[in-house]
C-alpha cells in the first residue's frame, strides 16, 4: 500500500494517510450500480497488480476495482536470447 497511483490513473493524487484523493467509480454488487468508491484505498495484489479498495457511499458494503496494467516481470525469467547459447 501507498505506492503512487498518478502513472495508472490520470489526474490522480494520493494523500500521506493512503488514501486517494479522487473519487474511483466502481461496481457496488448490493445496489446493483456503479457508485463512487468512498473512502478509497490503493492496494498491490500478489501478482504485482494495482486495485482500489473502499466502501459504498450507499450501502456500506466493500468495493474492489481491479486497475489496469499488467504484473511486473519478474527478475528471475530467463531472456528469450541468451549468450551463454550459440546457435548452430
Amino acid at each position: 500500500m501507498g505506492h503512487s497511483l498518478a502513472s495508472s490513473v490520470e489526474g490522480s493524487r494520493i494523500s500521506k494517510s493512503g488514501e486517494l484523493d479522487f473519487m474511483a467509480e466502481g461496481y457496488c454488487v448490493r445496489c446493483k450500480a456503479k457508485q463512487p468508491i468512498a473512502e478509497a484505498v490503493e492496494e498491490v495484489m500478489k501478482n504485482g497488480r494495482k486495485a482500489v479498495k473502499g466502501k459504498c457511499p450507499v450501502c456500506g458494503v466493500v468495493m474492489f476495482k481491479i486497475l489496469g496494467g499488467k504484473a511486473a516481470p519478474s527478475a528471475s525469467a530467463p531472456s528469450a536470447t541468451s549468450p551463454e547459447s550459440p546457435n548452430p
